[in-house]
């Protein structure tokens, strides 16, 4: 049995290779529409290229139900660009799911696709334009760097300020008959371009604001204690967190608030920048796994073990806490680090309180802990540049804090 000490060592060993080799990469970001009506601005975008005559719609079925896409659509047909829409796509996607599309597309001869949605609706379209120009299966893409072939041309239109999807080498996906959820890492699935376009955003429900700005802040924070961090990513994940605390407060307090819901969108972009490049953590593996046996939106499930995973990091991150901190207006004075850490997490605390979220999850099942972990800590040790590690027996312990409180 290798001592847990010397695991560690490697695990942070093979981060610093990670980090070293993420320099030789290139992350580009997607040609930026920002602000009101940019979601048309990108459709006239698209009518530039000459090889897109045909576009597949990759959305979920409410969003064509309240007719959020007639504008976008309208626009299209204007330029001369013939739309199929496949609306499909569920919260968490699935490799089905995304088959389905991939079959959609190819009966439709369609030669590029846009995404218009949440991170679910991004992440399938990035796997259906995997796929349409990759001969291998969708499960022998998990992982870093295995989409071999560029991709089919990718557009997209985010309608909740979350996931970042629209600018990360991300993609999250459920595989059911494995009870497994997998992340498709790759620069090429970043698509071409996008717009932020904040007025999509006026009718989301406020459960759904404050989840997806949550899975936002997550990002920053993860992005800004991890290991691998940059001066960029610095500067990205601390904007973020800056711009999430002034504004996701209003946004869901007022939806119709325009302001607020441009400058979420805006972190939600500076924090995919931001964790692209410098990665997540804890939080993200266990919520992968929340999501997989419990089908638990991401963003619930991020904003619920946030402060958890603060609490364990903090021993090694307190500096940095403060310093986001600092950025969300909490330094009154001359505070300790350990201080303005406390009071972060605590600010996390009281925001999830205000927003309605969980401390616990309530379909969490004891007898499910010990595979969660598993999981969760093989995402985490050879993924993610924690600050601090947490074995086995740890982590079931932690995992066990969410489970329901008896009645």
């Amino acid at each position: 049995m290798i001592p847990f000490s010397i695991k560690v060592f490697i695990y942070k060993l093979f981060q610093l290779a990670l980090k070293w080799s993420t320099k030789l990469l290139t992350f580009r970001t997607p040609e930026l529409f920002s602000g009101a009506g940019s979601s048309l601005q990108l459709c006239e975008h698209i009518a530039t290229r000459t090889d897109v005559k045909s576009l597949l719609i990759v959305t979920d079925a409410m969003l064509v139900k309240i007719g959020l896409l007639n504008p976008m659509l309208d626009k299209l047909k204007s330029l001369g660009i013939s739309t199929v829409i496949y609306d499909g796509v569920l919260p968490n996607p699935t490799i089905e799911q995304i088959e389905t599309g991939l079959t959609m597309l190819k009966s439709a001869g369609c030669t590029a696709i846009l995404a218009i949605g949440g991170g679910s609706s991004i992440d399938a379209a990035k796997v259906i334009a995997a796929r349409a120009r990759n001969p291998h299966k969708i499960v022998h893409m998990a992982g870093l760097m295995r989409v071999f072939f560029k991709p089919m041309p990718l557009y997209a239109v985010p309608t909740t300020a979350g996931t970042g999807s629209e600018v990360t080498i991300a993609a999250v996906v459920s595989d059911p008959s494995t009870t497994r959820k997998f992340a498709i890492m790759d620069p090429k699935l970043v698509p071409i371009g996008a717009a932020l376009d904040g007025a999509l955003m006026a009718g989301l429900p406020p459960h759904i604001t404050s989840a997806t700005g949550m899975d936002a802040l997550t990002h920053a924070v993860e992005a800004y204690i991890s290991r691998n961090h940059t001066p960029m990513t610095d500067a990205e994940a601390l904007e973020a967190t800056r711009l999430i605390m002034q504004n996701l407060p209003a946004a869901v307090a007022t939806g119709s608030n325009i302001e607020a819901r441009q400058n979420m969108a805006v972190a939600s972009f500076k924090a995919g920048v931001a964790f692209t490049t410098a990665g997540v953590g804890y939080v993200h593996a266990i919520a992968h796994n929340f999501g997989a046996y419990y089908h638990l939106p991401h963003g619930l499930a991020n904003a619920i073990i946030l402060p958890y995973v603060l609490d364990f990091s903090k021993p090694d991150c307190a500096e940095r806490l403060a310093k986001l901190a600092e950025v969300s207006g909490l330094k009154q004075g001359g505070e300790s680090d350990a201080v303005l850490a406390d009071r972060f997490i605590a600010h996390i605390r009281k925001l999830n309180a205000e927003f309605g979220i969980p401390t616990q999850v309530d379909k969490l099942k004891a007898s499910d802990i010990p595979a969660i972990t598993d999981k969760a800590l093989a995402e985490a040790h050879w993924t993610y540049a924690v600050p601090r590690y947490m074995d086995k027996a740890e982590c079931e312990a932690f995992v066990a804090q969410m489970l329901p409180k008896a009645a």
